[in-house]
């Protein structure tokens, strides 16, 4: 499963356990965070995009 998510103003195709390297956003390297605005997500033939996010979707 991937999804696509908007982190600080950039689009990120993400993974389960893929680390993510992002500038501007707060907090400590190595630290865990989530992120709500899911743009897509995807897992074989289903895919699933939202307008312009999927509601209530998290990825963390």
């Amino acid at each position: 499963m991937y999804a696509i998510v908007e982190i600080a103003g950039q689009q990120f195709k993400v993974a389960k356990d893929q680390k993510v390297f992002v500038h501007r956003l707060e907090g400590e390297e190595g630290d865990s965070v989530s992120f709500d605005k899911v743009l897509l997500t995807g897992d074989g033939d289903n895919i699933t995009v939202g307008a312009p996010a999927i509601e209530g979707a998290l990825v963390g």
